[in-house]
This record gives C-alpha cells, structure tokens and sequence, in this order.
C-alpha cells in the first residue's frame, strides 16, 4: 500500500487530501510557499503523531510539521511530495500545578490561550510575542520563539522545564518535569527546543509560571539619538524593579505606524520612540516612583518626553504602533529580517544597513525597531515589484553587513529555508557539523522538515 492509505487505514479522517487541503497549509505567515502538501494529516494525541511518524518513516516519507503558521522564516513550508503534520487538533492545557509553579500543554494549543489560563490562575506565563493569537506553544518551542518579555524572563526555552517529542521513527521520549534542577546527564529537552521540526515533533510541554503582577506601568518616550536609547536602558536595569519590557523604534517605524494607526503622540516623531513597560508587585501600583523614574531621566537629558498611560486602553495603544500590524497590509511584499548585534552597535549597524538598502533599492521603505536589552533588531523592508530575487538580493546586504559585526542572522524568527543559505554568516563549520552529525542520529533517513535549517 502507498503512504497514504495506510495512514488512511491507522487515522481515517484525520487525514486530509486533495480538495480537503486549504490554502492556509501552502506557507507559514511569510508568504513564500509555492506548493500544497500532498496530504495534511491533523493528530488528535501523541500516540497518533507517533503512527504517523512511523508509517512515514517506514515510506521515507517527508514530513513537515505546522503549528500556527506564523513563522516568517518558510520553516513550515511543504512541497508538493510532503505530508504536512498539523499540531492544530493536539489542543488544551492538561494541569496547572500551583506548588511547582507550572503548566502542563499540549503543544497545538495557542499561546494566547495558555495565557488566560494562567492568568485565571494567579500567574503570569512570560512568553510573549506580538502572534500571541495565532502562534502555537509547539511551534513557540521548536522556534525557540523570542518575544518582548525577553529582558525580564528570558526566551523560551528558558521558561521550559519539560517536553514531550515523538522521534522520527515513531519513539515518543516523554520528559515531562516539573523541576527546575534536574542534573541527570544531557539535557534532552534542548536538542528540540529551537530545531525548528528537524529533529522531532513536540507534543507537550511543561512550562514554568511567575506570580502575576498586581499591575502593569507603561510608558512611552521620545529620544534623540540611539546612545539616549542605550543611555536609557541602563538607567531602567537599574531603577526599575519589575522591568518587563524595553522597545525601541527608529522615526521611520515609528511615524509610519502612528500614521497608520491614526495616532498622534508627540509634537513631530521623535528619532527614536522607547516603549519602556514595569510589572509591580504590590509596590508602586499608583506609579509614583515609576513617574519619578522618568521625571528624573528628563531632568537628566537622558530622555527628551514622556507619555505614561493612564489606562489599558491607552497602553494597547502604545503597543498597536510598536506591533506594526499595519504594514502588512499596506506594504507590498513585505519583508521581515530579524537580527541579533551587540547592543552597542545596533545603532551603527541600523545606520549602515539603511544606507546599503537605500543605494540599492532608493524608493524602498525601510525601518528599525528593536527589543535592544536582548540585542534583537528586526528590519521591516517593502518595495513595488518585490519577489524572490528582491528578497535574496535583501538577505544578502544585510546579512553581509551582520557578518562583519560578528552578529546573528536570526534573533528570534529561526533559519527555516529563507536563511539556510546565510547560516554560515553565524556559525563555523565546525558547529554545523554537529549540527548533522545531530540530524543523523535522530532522523537518520531525513524525513522530519528536510531541507530545512541545514
């Protein structure tokens, strides 16, 4: 029997094919999928993620698992000879343990939705990021997703204690602990967390909670030049208990978005735009120390305005212009690069890279803003007429400039195939023959996500 009848035969309905595939299985959210799977199968537990990794690799069959499709590097892109495995049925939150501070998901569950739960629970779960609607907490682990909270809670895998993974060949490896020390040799969760379905397909997890806040205070600043950003930054690591949040836009971004959005914060935009954000903890509710922060910063020249919202909804405002939704809908072929420098260099580096792209592409709009405190500066480039051959003449000014910076080519979004071809800007050929040698062992007939990373 062919690949498809018998996962047919072991799953039944839960394998789509021809007319029953949707578009939205054809590409992740950046857009450069060309090809439907030739079958879309939608496991409902981990044991049917197992049957079908089995069957698969007995056919040596391709697989490419999908989650929410928000990635922006292709990661999750098939071709027309792959199955696509869809996470988007393996769905819901198994426990919260209070004692030990965790939760305990399946991995199709979206991100949002494990909030809330922690949320009507007492706690906070500090992964966040801007597809927190859509994204999936699989493929926030496979990613090893970033975010904006990153500066007070680190990145995923951080907030990951335990996971559940089904190897190629069907073996699921459940490790699913709730402790924070666990000394027992190699660190199994690890080799999953960040490799983007190349070496397994996440099922669970366990996360780890923190205390939920007792309120939230933003802020939004205007300065004058990116030392005032970095300036600005040290003065918040050290005067803010409870920094949560740290993002910087360049007037370019900034401006765009507010015009989109129909806001108007300031007088003119000011070069750089701060949204600086502190959780409290039954200190400070009023914010009268967080007022005396930035009163003090502008006292100081540190910062040149202050805007603190009086209110959630005025903070969602603040957040709408830094979450930029609007580009994509008004910018043709957008383009989304994420980049890791030191952080006192990203201003220099944002400069030179504006510079090449304008030489090259003079009617292109093309804007920074960044997370700074974990070096991450995202670059959100658009001009008429742009395809595949924009996009890699894109890719290869800026990640030439990021190789001369001994910089990352990806902070946050992966390598998937947008940035396959650029991985070794990053890393030696050493690190990426272990990075095979890895591959090999786990996936040694190259089934899972192939093509993909390396």
């Amino acid at each position: 029997m062919s690949v498809i009848d018998d996962l047919k035969q072991a799953l039944g309905d839960a394998v789509l094919t021809g007319t029953e595939i949707g578009e939205r299985y054809r590409s992740d959210a950046s857009l450069t999928g060309r090809a439907l799977p030739k079958a879309v199968i939608r496991p409902a537990n981990t044991d049917e993620v197992s049957t079908v990794l089995r069957i698969c690799d007995a056919h040596g069959q391709a697989v490419v698992v999908q989650g929410g499709l928000t990635g922006l590097a292709g990661g999750a892109n098939p071709n027309d000879d792959a199955i696509s495995l869809s996470l988007e049925r393996l769905v819901g939150i198994e426990e919260i343990d209070p004692l030990s501070a965790t939760m305990t998901v399946l991995a199709g569950t979206p991100l949002e939705v494990a909030q809330h739960a922690a949320d009507d629970a007492g706690f906070l779960l500090p992964i966040d990021l801007g597809a927190r609607g859509s994204c999936q907490i699989g493929g926030n682990l496979a990613t090893n997703a970033g975010g904006i909270r990153v500066i007070a809670h680190g990145v995923t895998r951080d907030n990951v204690l335990g996971v559940e993974a089904v190897l190629a060949d069907g073996t699921i490896l459940s490790s699913l602990s709730k402790m924070i020390k666990n000394n027992t040799g190699y660190d199994l969760r690890q080799y999953f967390i960040g490799s983007e379905g190349t070496l397994g397909v996440i099922t669970r997890a366990v996360l780890r909670l923190k205390p939920r806040p007792a309120g939230r205070l933003t802020a939004l600043c205007a300065l004058d030049s990116y030392d005032q950003v970095v300036a600005f930054l040290a003065r918040a690591q050290r005067g803010l208990p409870g920094l949560s949040a740290f993002e910087a836009m360049w007037e370019s971004y900034f401006r765009f978005n507010c015009e989109a959005e129909g806001q108007q914060f300031f007088e003119k935009p000011p070069a750089f735009a701060v949204i600086v954000e502190q959780d409290v903890q039954g200190h400070d509710e009023e914010g009268e120390d967080f007022e005396n922060f930035l009163g003090a910063a502008l006292e100081d020249d540190v910062i040149d305005n202050a805007l603190i919202a009086q209110s959630e909804k005025e903070s969602r405002l603040f957040w709408q212009v830094r979450e930029g939704h609007a580009m994509d809908r008004l910018l043709p072929g957008l383009i989304n690069l994420d980049v890791s420098l030191p952080i006192g260099e990203i201003g220099r580096f944002a400069a030179e890279c504006g510079t090449a792209l304008a030489a090259r592409f003079p009617q292109a709009h093309i804007s920074f803003f960044g997370h700074v405190a974990d070096s991450n500066l995202h670059i959100a480039f658009s001009t008429t007429g742009s395809d595949e051959h924009t996009q890699h003449a894109v890719d290869g000014i800026v990640y030439d400039i990021v190789r001369r910076y001994r910089g990352s080519i990806s902070a946050e979004h992966g390598i998937g195939t947008l940035k396959r071809e650029f991985l070794g800007h990053s890393r030696s050929a050493a690190e990426l023959e272990v990075m095979r040698r890895i591959k090999n062992a786990l996936d040694p007939k190259g089934i899972l996500n192939p093509g993909k990373v390396i």
